[in-house]
C-alpha cells in the first residue's frame, strides 16, 4: 500500500480519500476526541460513509451546501467530513454570530440540511430555518445502518471543499468559497510540519479558517486531533499534559491568557514541537515569553481566508523580528499599493495586496464583493486586497500596521491605531486596550481609546490618558479613553472595534471617559 507521502505528492487528491487510506493502515490509532466522545480512524471513516450515504438519501446533491452550527465536536467533524465524501460542500457557521444572521447564512448557503447541537439549536428556536435540521446529539438515530455507503463521486479540484463566512457585526457574513485544488495545495505543503506522528490541541471553533489550517493537515497525515468545545486557559494547558500534545493552533489572547496562569510553569508541556498563531495582532513581548517558556517552534501566520498572500514568521530562528510577521511564502507574491493603486517604493507604507495557489474562487453568490476584494496588476494576475495597511523592512519582513479600513484620518493626517495601541499597552495600569475612530466636527475623525484597567490598578482614566498623550504626537493625541470591564472579541480574539463604536454611539459609555 502506498504511503501518505506519496499520496500527498500527487498534483491533486482528497482529504476522504486520505482518511479512507488512514482507516486501512492504522485502523485503530485515535483519530479525533472532544473530550466526550472520541473516533479512530477506522470509525471515523465508516462514520464518514453513512453520513455521506444519509445525506444522498435525504436529497444534498453533488454542489450543494451542507451546513453546521455547533461548538466543537466529534459529530460536527463527521458531518464535515462526509460532506465532502458525498460531493458536498462543508458549510460550518459561526454560533457567535446573531440568529437572525444564522438563519441568513444558513440560507446563503443553500443548504437543504442543518446539523445543530443542542445549545445552538435553543438559540435559534424562535427562527425560521431554510433548511431541514438534524440534531448532532441525535446523530446515531439519524445515519443509516452499520455498513451502509455513498455512491462514489468524482471531485474535480475547482469543486467546493467549503464556505467560511467571514466575521461581521451587521448584516449576513460573506462566504468565501475554498476548493479541493486549494485545499490540497495547504495538506500537501506541510511535508515538514509532522502532523504524520502529531497530537493536535485546538481550541478555536471549526467554522474558522484559523483552526481548519491544522484540524485538515492532521487527519490528512493521520496525527490525532483533541477539540476543545470552549477554550478555558487552565483546561488547555491540562489537556495538553494529559494528551502529550505535540502541536496547537492558538489565537494571542489565547497565548495571552495562558501565559498570565501563575501555575502555567508546573505544567509538562515538554511534547510540543510545533505551535502556530494568527487572526490577530500578536504582540513582540507576548512571542518572547512563549519562546522563553514554552518548548517547541514558535510560528506565526500572517494571511487571510480569501487567499492572498501568506506570511511567515518562525519566531524562534528570527528573535530580531517579533514586531512583524515574517516574510512571504515560497510561491506567493505581495505588493504594497498607494491610494491610487499604484506600487509604493521600498520601505513605504501601502495597502497589502497578494496572491497565491491557495485563493478563494470568490465570495457565493456575491459577485460585486468578489470582484471588490480583486486587484490586476498589468500582466492581468489576479491578486486578493488584504484589507490591511504595512511595510517591508530591508529584509523583507512584513511590518502591519492596520486594517485600511480602520486608518483614522484626523485633519487630514494618517493616524494608525496600532500606534497609539502600543503606546497605551505600555502603561502600568493598562491590562487590555484598543483604540478606534470616531467623527468629529472639528477634524474629520478623532482618535478614540478603550482600556482594560490591570487588577490593583489606582491610576485615574484621566492619568492615563494624560500620560499616554504625553507620549503622541500632537496629531495622534486620544481625545478620550474609556474604561471597559472587557473588550468585544469575535471567537478567534480579533476585537469588534465596530462593537464598540456602535456601544459609544449610543451613549453606553457616557460618563466613563477622562
Amino acid at each position: 500500500m502506498e504511503r501518505v507521502e506519496d499520496l500527498l505528492a500527487q498534483p491533486f487528491g482528497t482529504l476522504p480519500d486520505l482518511i479512507r487510506h488512514h482507516a486501512a493502515t492504522q485502523p485503530d490509532k485515535l483519530a479525533i476526541t472532544d473530550g466526550d466522545a472520541e473516533a479512530t480512524y477506522a470509525r471515523l471513516d465508516a462514520a464518514m460513509d453513512r453520513a455521506a450515504a444519509a445525506l444522498r438519501r435525504d436529497g444534498t446533491v453533488q454542489g450543494q451546501a451542507v451546513a453546521t452550527v455547533s461548538y466543537p465536536s466529534v459529530a460536527q467533524a463527521i458531518i464535515f467530513l462526509a460532506a465532502l465524501r458525498a460531493g458536498a460542500i462543508a458549510a460550518p457557521i459561526q454560533p457567535s454570530a446573531t440568529a437572525e444572521q444564522i438563519a441568513g447564512m444558513i440560507g446563503d448557503s443553500g443548504a437543504n440540511l442543518v446539523f445543530l447541537d443542542a445549545a445552538n439549536a435553543a438559540a435559534l428556536k424562535d427562527e425560521t430555518l431554510a433548511a431541514r435540521v438534524v440534531m448532532l446529539e441525535e446523530l446515531e438515530a439519524w445515519l443509516p445502518p452499520e455498513g451502509d455507503k455513498p455512491e462514489p463521486v468524482e471531485i474535480a479540484p475547482l469543486d467546493g471543499f467549503n464556505i467560511i463566512y467571514s466575521s461581521g457585526t451587521t448584516g449576513i457574513p460573506k462566504g468565501i468559497v475554498q476548493s479541493h485544488a486549494m485545499r490540497w495545495q495547504h495538506l500537501s505543503r506541510n511535508t515538514n510540519a509532522g502532523f504524520d506522528t502529531a497530537v493536535t490541541l485546538l481550541a478555536t471553533p471549526l467554522y474558522s479558517n484559523t483552526t481548519l489550517v491544522s484540524f485538515l493537515p492532521t487527519l490528512a497525515w493521520g496525527g490525532t486531533v483533541v477539540l476543545m468545545k470552549k477554550f478555558d486557559a487552565h483546561r488547555y494547558l491540562e489537556l495538553a499534559e494529559r494528551y502529550r500534545a505535540t502541536h496547537t493552533m492558538l489565537v494571542p489572547v489565547q497565548y495571552q491568557r495562558i501565559m498570565a496562569l501563575p501555575d502555567f510553569d508546573r505544567f509538562d508541556l515538554s511534547a510540543f514541537r510545533f505551535k502556530t498563531c494568527t487572526s490577530a495582532p500578536f504582540k513582540a513581548e507576548l512571542k518572547r515569553d512563549i519562546l522563553n517558556r514554552w518548548p517547541g517552534k514558535l510560528v506565526e501566520y500572517y494571511g487571510m481566508t480569501e487567499g492572498g498572500a501568506s506570511f511567515i514568521l518562525i519566531a524562534d530562528e528570527h528573535p530580531d523580528k517579533l514586531h512583524t510577521v515574517g516574510q512571504l511564502s515560497p510561491g506567493h507574491e505581495a505588493l504594497l499599493l498607494d491610494e491610487n493603486d499604484q506600487p509604493v517604493a521600498p520601505g513605504e507604507m501601502g495597502e497589502i495586496v497578494g496572491r497565491s495557489p491557495t485563493m478563494m474562487t470568490g465570495y457565493h453568490k456575491r459577485e460585486g464583493a468578489t470582484r471588490e476584494a480583486e486587484y490586476y496588476d498589468a500582466e492581468g494576475n489576479r491578486f486578493i486586497r488584504h484589507g490591511d495597511v504595512g511595510r517591508l523592512d530591508e529584509d523583507g519582513f512584513l511590518i502591519l500596521m492596520d486594517r485600511k479600513k480602520d486608518m483614522i484620518i484626523s485633519g487630514g493626517f494618517n493616524i494608525y491605531p496600532s500606534d497609539l495601541e502600543a503606546v497605551l499597552a505600555q502603561h502600568p495600569a493598562v491590562a487590555d486596550c484598543t483604540v478606534v475612530g470616531v467623527p468629529s466636527d472639528e477634524w474629520g475623525e478623532t482618535p478614540v481609546g478603550f482600556y482594560v484597567p490591570r487588577g490593583g490598578a489606582s491610576a485615574s482614566a484621566e492619568e492615563v490618558r494624560t500620560a499616554v498623550n504625553d507620549k503622541l504626537g500632537k496629531t495622534q493625541r486620544l481625545s478620550k479613553l474609556y474604561v471597559a470591564d472587557e473588550l468585544p472579541r469575535s471567537a478567534i480574539g480579533k476585537v469588534l472595534k465596530r462593537e464598540l463604536r456602535d456601544r459609544l454611539a449610543a451613549g453606553e459609555f457616557q460618563g466613563e471617559s477622562a
